[in-house]
């Protein structure tokens, strides 16, 4: 014992979404030292992103509320945000960890007053709304942002705009001469939950995704209905912003394709059954068909899935579209698609096309900084993952926010465990 008390107890959680933050807050109300590194400017993660959870359909901010009044409270945890993880070196209880910190350019005197986004005028592509609105050079990267805190583009640096930014804060809280900086911390156990990212829809050739305007994917679907999204919460055709009184939602797009995800990602079913409802909420009169492969959505979901399948506006047709084609010059977009209850080969029109593409572990892309085994998918292996490093929630397998919330807090257990190795 008197080895293992030589460890440091400290905790690092790399990822600041849902998985992220629960194993954060478990592990620092256990009495450890934690520090989160988030590589967004803000913490929350996709979670922060989505206008309702299923099956209760509340707005997903009650929750991260809660999380971040936590975190306000403990002084146990810090976080960085605009961060990512450079290196890990050592062992169980003796982690070296070096982190690259971005330059924000605004500091911690911000009030979030909007003035220097007043002073912009540069518009950017907003990844919040997943490109379907742009925003100031100079932001909140949303409405509820945890901090609280501005962003300025890179883009504008050492332009007169960047002036004009400067000078509108009254607090002098716009600082271009932040810099890129690295520095280390010394942990005894590292969660790494990073989380996922939708599956990249263009790669579909066939359904359009990016040639035709009214073809959207599950995510910005989620963006498309709630209030604080780019349209207000009224889901509108992107192509000319009219109503939307019929909706194809396409599942398995790209999922359980041997050329595409070889895999199934659980919650896809349900998104698609959740917004339907976000739908038939706005118009009564609206419709909405599903394509499915078989509909998942078991357990202590099954209720949910009935009540919306038995609404008499709701189709659901067992078949995977073959080819989706949108009309330049009505927006109408034609699902074709072979109906496997009939046989019969339908083609139908919609005002609005849904993909319910998959998740993939942001893993698959941005590996671990060490070594870390993943399988051909890019999710990391748990019992391979390194001695003092636990992954966390999706970058594991795909799961709802639910089950997230449950592995996180096994997580902080096991990490709270490494640091006693000797």
């Amino acid at each position: 014992m008197a080895d293992a008390l030589k460890t440091n107890r400290s905790i690092l959680v790399v990822g600041g979404g849902m998985s992220g933050l629960s194993a954060a807050i478990e592990a620092a109300e256990a009495g450890f030292q934690t520090y989160i590194v988030e590589r967004e400017p803000y913490l929350g993660g996709r979670v922060a992103r989505m206008n309702k959870y299923f099956p209760k359909l509340c707005p997903p901010n009650c929750g991260l509320e809660i999380n971040f009044r936590r975190i306000r409270s403990n002084p146990l945890i810090r976080f960085f945000t605009m961060a990512q993880v450079e290196s890990i070196d050592g062992e169980p209880g003796n982690f070296d960890v070096t982190v690259r910190l971005h330059p924000r350019y605004v500091n911690e005197k911000c009030t979030g007053c909007g003035l220097c986004a007043e002073a912009a005028t540069t518009e950017i592509p907003d990844p919040f709304n997943y490109g379907l609105s742009s925003r100031k050079s100079a932001y909140l990267p949303h409405e509820f942002a945890f901090p609280m805190r501005y962003v300025v583009a890179p883009e504008v640096v050492g332009s007169p705009e960047a002036k004009a930014i400067e000078s509108a804060c009254p607090y002098g809280a716009v600082d271009f001469d932040m810099q890129p900086q690295t520095f280390d911390l010394k942990v005894g156990a590292v969660i790494w939950a990073t989380g996922w990212k939708p599956y990249d829809a263009g790669r579909i050739s066939y359904y359009g995704f990016g040639r035709n305007r009214n073809v959207i994917t599950n995510v910005m679907m989620e963006r498309l209905a709630a209030n604080s999204g780019p349209t207000g919460g009224r889901i509108a055709r992107p192509s000319d912003g009219s109503d939307v009184k019929s909706v194809a939602f396409v599942q398995c797009a790209g999922s359980r394709d041997e050329n595409h995800l070889p895999y199934c990602s659980g919650v896809c079913c349900l998104a698609s059954l959740k917004q339907t409802t976000y739908l038939l909420d706005q118009d009564p009169d609206a419709r909405a068909t599903i394509f499915y492969i078989d509909i998942r959505a078991l357990g202590k979901y099954e209720a949910f899935s009935n009540r919306v399948q038995e609404d008499e506006r709701v189709t659901l047709i067992k078949g995977k579209p073959g080819e989706i084609i949108e009309d330049p010059s009505t927006g109408l977009v034609t699902v074709q698609v072979e109906d496997q209850a009939t046989g019969k080969i339908l083609r139908e029109k919609f005002d609005l096309v849904v993909l319910a593409t998959g998740m993939v572990p942001s893993t698959a892309e941005d590996p671990l900084p060490s070594r870390t085994a993943c399988d051909e998918n890019g999710f990391v292996l748990p019992d391979r993952a390194g001695p003092g490093i636990i992954p966390a929630g999706c970058v594991k397998k795909p799961v709802d926010v639910a089950s997230s919330v449950q592995d996180a807090t096994a997580a902080a257990l096991k990490a709270i465990q490494a640091t006693f190795r000797r």
